[in-house]
């Protein structure tokens, strides 16, 4: 799944910054889009949250609605609400640097993941138990009370990735 869950917006001239840039940062690598002359944005994927896909359809009673839309509209709002702090872990996933991401202090996954709009994907936290844990209760606190996607059917983001479909999304 191409999640592009977060738009990290790197300011490097006119930002305002009132510090002195910190020579001894980490880099940050990954693929850089030109947003204006002076304003560069760097895709990241969220570590142990697989959104739905922005394209991706979900099926409710009374038919299919864009999940993946819903999804990338919850992370665009939480986005806003604050400055995003992003802690790099591990490797690339999809050619995508990958990060734990927050605002305002509240762990951007675990947030959709409570919301409905993204599922735990614990396989890739082993270094991380505790977010593991996070995450799985509140998926399980989403389905129960049936939250987002678990309104109704839905494709887990990595086998729609794949090619599986509802049958809604064939026509």
């Amino acid at each position: 799944m191409r999640t592009v869950l977060l738009l990290a917006v790197i300011t490097l001239a006119a930002c305002g910054a009132t510090k002195p840039v910190n020579e001894d940062r980490e880099d940050l690598t990954g693929r850089g889009r030109a947003l204006d002359g002076d304003t560069v944005s760097i895709d990241f994927r969220f570590s142990g949250a697989d959104a739905f896909e922005r394209k991706q359809l979900c099926r409710i009673a009374s038919g299919c609605y864009p999940c993946g839309k819903l999804a990338q509209d919850a992370t665009a709002r939480m986005l806003r609400s604050g400055n995003a702090t992003i802690h790099l872990v591990g490797s690339s996933s999809y050619g995508r640097p990958v990060a734990v991401v927050s605002v305002g202090g509240s762990d951007l996954g675990e947030q959709l993941i409570a919301q409905g709009w993204a599922v735990p994907a614990t396989k890739y936290l082993g270094h991380d138990p505790d977010r593991a844990a996070r995450y799985m209760t509140v998926y399980e606190e989403a389905r129960a009370n049936k939250r987002g996607a678990h309104a109704g059917e839905w494709i887990d983001p990595e086998k729609w990735r794949r090619g599986e479909r509802l049958s809604c999304e064939r026509s």
